[in-house]
C-alpha cells in the first residue's frame, strides 16, 4: 500500500498543528499559574470547535470539487480546474505567509499569547469567552491552512486524511511532552527542518497550480469557437516543454512519486512552470533564510517548561 500521498499532508499538519499546540500549551500553563484552571474547559471547547470548523471547510471544498467532477455541464471541467488552481494560489499565499511570520514572530509568541489571556481574564464573567475565542482562532487558522493545502492538491481518499490525522497526533504529542512532562525539545531545529520541507512542498504547488490554469485554458479553447488561448501545441500558456521523463522517472511510481510529494517534481515540466518554481523558491526561500538567521530562537523547551511551572 502506497502511503506517499500522506507524507505532504503529514508534514503540513505536523508543523501547523505544533504551532496551535504551542498556543494551547501556553494558554493552559498561564491559566494554571494564574489560578484560573476552571477555564480549561473553555480551552478544550475552543480546540473542538476549531477542529470541527476545519473539517467542515474541508468537506465543503471536497464536495464542491466532487460535484464539478461529476457534472455533465460543458463548462464544469473548466470551473473545476480554475477552482483547484485558486485553492493552490490561496494555499501558496497562506502557507508562505505563515512560514515567514512564524519565524519572525516566534520570539514574541509567548508574551503575545499571555498578553491576550491577561486581557481576557480582565473581562470578569466573559473571561471564558475570551479564552475560547483565542484558542478557536489559533486552531481554526492552522486547520484552515491545512485544509486549503489538501484541496489545492485535490487529494481524496483515506490515505491523505491519514497523513493529516497522523500529523495532528504528532503535534498533540509534542505539546504534551513539552507542557505536561517537561521534556526538552529543540523547537528551533524542529521548525527549521519543517520550514525547509514546507518551503519545498509549497514550491511544488506553484507547478501544479500553473498546470491547472493551463488545463483550464486548454478546455476553454476546445469549447469556444472564437477564442483560442493556446499559444503552442505542447501547452496553452506554459510554453515549450523543458523535459519529458514519463518513460524514465514517472511521477506516479516510486521514486518519482516521492520526489513529487516533497519537491514538486513532475514528469512533464514546461518552461513557465520551471521559471515559476525557481522564482518562488528563490524569493520566498531567501526571505525565510533571512528570517531564520536574523531573529532569535523560537520558543524553546526551556521557556515552555517555565510557562508550565
Amino acid at each position: 500500500m502506497d502511503f506517499t500521498s500522506a507524507l505532504p499532508t503529514f508534514v503540513v499538519t505536523l508543523r501547523e498543528g505544533t504551532e496551535a499546540a504551542l498556543v494551547v500549551g501556553i494558554v493552559l500553563a498561564y491559566l494554571k499559574k494564574a489560578g484560573q484552571s476552571r477555564l480549561n474547559s473553555w480551552v478544550f471547547g475552543g480546540i473542538g470547535v476549531g477542529v470541527l470548523g476545519s473539517l467542515l471547510v474541508g468537506v465543503l471544498f471536497n464536495g464542491v470539487l466532487a460535484a464539478l467532477a461529476a457534472s455533465d455541464q460543458a463548462y464544469a471541467p473548466i470551473l473545476k480546474q480554475l477552482l483547484e488552481a485558486s485553492f493552490g494560489v490561496i494555499a501558496i499565499g497562506l502557507l508562505s505567509w505563515m512560514l515567514i511570520w512564524m519565524t519572525q514572530q516566534a520570539r514574541q509568541m509567548k508574551s503575545e499569547v499571555e498578553g491576550a489571556i491577561t486581557t481576557a481574564l480582565q473581562q470578569g464573567d466573559r473571561a471564558g469567552w475570551g479564552v475560547f475565542g483565542l484558542v478557536t482562532i489559533a486552531v481554526l487558522r492552522e486547520g484552515f491552512e491545512t485544509v486549503v493545502f489538501i484541496a489545492a492538491q485535490f487529494q481524496q481518499g483515506w490515505i491523505p486524511a491519514f497523513g493529516a490525522f497522523a500529523g495532528l497526533v504528532g503535534a498533540t504529542l509534542i505539546g504534551f511532552l513539552l507542557f505536561q512532562l517537561g521534556v526538552k525539545i529543540n523547537l528551533r531545529q524542529f521548525f527549521q527542518v519543517m520550514g525547509i520541507l514546507l518551503l519545498l512542498i509549497v514550491s511544488g504547488l506553484v507547478v501544479s497550480a500553473l498546470r491547472h490554469f493551463d488545463q483550464a485554458a486548454s478546455l476553454y479553447s476546445q469549447l469556444s469557437d472564437t477564442a483560442n488561448l493556446c499559444f503552442s501545441t505542447a501547452s496553452c500558456i506554459l510554453g515549450p516543454i523543458v523535459w519529458d521523463l514519463s518513460q524514465i522517472l514517472p511521477d506516479r511510481q516510486f521514486p518519482g512519486i516521492l520526489l513529487k510529494a516533497f519537491f514538486g517534481y513532475t514528469q512533464k515540466l514546461y518552461l513557465v512552470q520551471a521559471i515559476g518554481y525557481l522564482v518562488f523558491l528563490t524569493a520566498i526561500g531567501s526571505i525565510y533564510l533571512r528570517s531564520v538567521t536574523g531573529t532569535a530562537d523560537p520558543p524553546s523547551a526551556t521557556s515552555s517548561q517555565k510557562a508550565a511551572s
